[in-house]
């Protein structure tokens, strides 16, 4: 029993992180699988989602700390919505002179920024603690909800050693919970806004932008909205991995979980699928998890135990995209329910 409930808490933390990335593969799907926006600057937007969300609703600077910013303590529905609106206006800022970039050259620019923003979070210690990170931040709701664990146990103290084990991980049951709900209501959104004109304008800048511009859309503008929106879900998902995590450091926000793994998992679950970009997410982070257990297995250096990880993920990408070249889903053949009847 107590194995089976060692399963049960690592399921449930295994969701957690599965979630927090169906959200920024969400935010991708709607740049790149809807828009043909080729952004490979998705650690940037998750980085200044979780330094936002972590300066509004993190403790006060200690005595050991550089930053002399943050530290407001407010709740953690602050420091969400504050994650989206600077990551939009972020993203808003960078477009503009972005955006009119072919799809390479808006790649390399992409992946630029992104580093320029984790080595800003590296470097500027006033802003960000450096390379020390931001530490304590609260997760939401977790005194309460700690409390009521602890006193429950205490007060039943001849429980079986599986059901404590099983209660004591109760707030990792709340948080999944959030995560879920969070996820669900982004999913909604996003369904509704891409199947209404907005995003079947969308559409028709991805599969051809000249032709739309001719048809008296904004081409540009589009974009710019189309980025905004994806940084905004990408900004989301960085608060929540800090109040999940409590801490953050600039080597949260490196380019292989931050940016390559969100990528592999749109393409595998299917791209201008919202769907898909969901079960890419969970897809792709669960065979992660797996290789971790596989390959620590063999007599390897940690140095060559990360390059067999990466190799291993490869492979299977390759895979499924030989079976199902448009991802585990594919890509939805229309987005308006309207047309479709």
């Amino acid at each position: 029993m107590d194995t089976l409930v060692g399963i049960v808490n690592y399921i449930v933390f295994f969701s957690i992180t599965a979630g927090i990335y169906a959200i920024l593969s969400l935010g991708l799907n709607i740049q790149w699988g809807y828009t043909g926006l080729f952004n490979i600057g998705i650690a940037g937007f998750f980085a200044i989602g979780a330094y936002t969300s972590a300066l509004i609703c993190g403790p006060q600077p200690g005595l050991i700390d550089w930053r002399v910013v943050g530290g407001y303590n407010m709740p953690f529905i602050f420091g969400l919505l504050g994650g989206m609106i600077v990551a939009g206006i972020a993203a808003a800022i960078i477009s503009l002179p972005t955006l009119r970039l072919k799809e390479d050259y808006l790649a390399i620019t992409t992946v630029g920024i992104a580093e320029a923003i984790r080595l800003i979070a590296k470097q500027e210690s006033w802003l960000t603690n450096g390379v020390w990170g931001i530490n304590n931040i609260p997760a939401p709701v977790y005194r309460p909800i700690s409390n009521g664990i602890d006193g429950f146990l205490n007060a039943h103290p001849n429980l079986p050693g599986w059901m404590e084990s099983l209660i004591g991980n109760g707030y990792n049951w709340f948080f999944l919970f959030l995560v879920i709900a969070t996820l669900i209501i982004f999913y909604l959104a996003v369904e509704r806004i891409i199947r209404s004109p907005w995003g079947r304008v969308l559409a028709a800048i991805r599969e051809d932008e000249t032709v739309a511009q001719t048809s008296g859309k904004n081409v540009f503008g589009f974009k710019v909205q189309s980025m905004v929106l994806g940084a905004m879900l990408m900004g989301a998902g960085g608060s929540l991995y800090a109040h999940f995590a409590m801490s953050v450091g600039p080597n949260d926000f490196k380019p292989l979980l931050g940016t390559f793994i969100v990528w592999v998992m749109l393409i595998a679950g299917g791209s201008g699928n919202n769907k898909g970009a969901i079960l890419g997410a969970f897809t792709i982070w669960g065979l992660w998890a797996g290789s971790d257990f596989l390959v620590h297995l063999l007599p390897l250096s940690d140095t060559r135990v990360a390059a067999l990880r990466i190799i291993i993920i490869g492979l299977l990408l390759e895979l499924i995209l030989l079976r199902r070249p448009r991802g585990l889903l594919g890509e939805e053949k229309g987005i308006s329910k309207l047309l479709e009847r």
